[in-house]
């Protein structure tokens, strides 16, 4: 009896090992045993201190997942105009980033349950993000190449705090395949919502499409420049938020942006490619958002007269419609939580604004 006894343990142990995020119930269908009967195998492992419970609160939990970029930012502040071919002087500040992260902290700090799925080198970088990330999202998921260097960030910012130049080394990310996506499938499945920013190869949206769209996921879509536009299917059918910008917009479109007119006719053509819902940012101009039902609305943006840092506003900006719209808040309030959370982040030296919670982004939401 304690021989098939052990036996079952070490059976256990092992499906948890290949799975850790596996339900009771699966353990128990897997492995050919009652519910009652697992429970108790699960005890006895639990007080040998063999397992955790964790990996089952977070399964629990149903935790967003956000996949794509995570990588260290250089910032340089322009302490004068820029002038080209020349040194101009600087102050600098380093940082942690990626919008797929940065959209992981914000959530995190915000109270949801995040896991990160990216790729990273075995360097420096890549403990600095670590360390700086760990408090607001699980980070075990992020797969380690040792030929590659974490992913890097470098933006020049002009004497107005806006952004001059940006230089970005993201080879790191054409490892986030397919294959590495299928290996985290037992997370994907459980997730309550999928978030994808385009660092990652256009096979891997394509799988990502094709996935949330089989087992029914709410599904995501982050555009990070305009040259990896190109990344983005042609199909959006099962996309249910795009959120994207006049530039990125401009370059899918091959189109000019030049008045309102022409600013609702892009919603109405991001809509024509099967998205549910989509945002066309336009910087202090506001956004503009199309539902499904057709209906296009504009949303002017909140007045900043004492700009200190762009970077990360955007990322604020998604992270406050995701957080609000999984809250199944209306149209209205669902945008306002984005552009309070970008306007307020844009007031901050930090890409991810360090003093936000759940709490304090109602307090934010009341002040307007």
């Amino acid at each position: 009896m304690a021989d098939d006894r052990n036996e079952n343990e070490r059976l256990l142990v092992d499906m948890i090992r290949k799975n850790p995020f596996v339900s009771q119930q699966e353990l128990a269908e897997l492995a050919g045993m009652s519910p009652s009967s697992m429970a108790d195998h699960l005890s006895a492992l639990v007080k040998k201190e063999l397992v955790s419970g964790q990996a089952y609160v977070l399964n629990e939990a149903a935790p967003i997942v956000c996949i794509g970029g995570a990588n260290v930012d250089r910032k340089f502040y322009a302490k004068q105009k820029l002038i080209q071919a020349t040194s101009n002087p600087v102050t600098s500040s380093t940082s942690v980033g990626g919008v797929a992260r940065n959209i992981a902290e914000n959530l995190g700090r915000l109270g949801e349950e995040v896991v990160l799925l990216s790729a990273r080198g075995n360097d420096s970088e890549w403990t600095e993000i670590y360390d700086l990330s760990a408090p607001f999202m699980n980070l075990e998921h992020v797969a380690s190449f040792e030929d590659s260097s974490t992913g890097s960030y470098t933006a020049v910012l002009d004497e107005d705090g806006d952004l001059s130049v940006a230089l970005a080394d993201m080879d790191v990310y054409e490892n986030i395949t397919p294959e590495l996506m299928i290996g985290s499938s037992h997370i994907l499945k459980r997730a309550k919502c999928i978030v994808v920013d385009l660092n990652c190869p256009s096979e891997t949206v394509d799988f990502l499409c094709s996935f949330t769209a089989e087992h029914t996921i709410p599904f995501v879509i982050i555009p990070v420049s305009s040259p990896k536009m190109d990344r983005l299917p042609k199909d959006l059918s099962a996309v249910n938020w795009l959120i994207v910008n006049k530039d990125e917009t401009e370059s899918f479109m091959k189109m000019k942006i030049n008045d309102d007119r022409d600013w609702e006719e892009s919603v109405k053509k991001w809509l024509d490619f099967g998205v549910s819902n989509v945002i066309v940012t336009n910087g202090s101009k506001g956004v503009m958002a199309g539902e499904e039902n057709g209906e296009i609305h504009h949303f002017p943006a909140i007045e900043t007269t004492s700009v200190v840092d762009v970077t990360g506003a955007g990322d604020s900006f998604c992270s406050g419609v995701i957080y609000s719209w999984l809250q199944k808040e209306e149209l209205d309030y669902t945008i306002k939580s984005g552009l309070v959370n970008s306007h307020k982040t844009i007031l901050s030296k930090y890409t991810v604004r360090q003093e936000l919670t759940q709490k304090q982004f109602m307090l934010d939401m009341e002040e307007f």
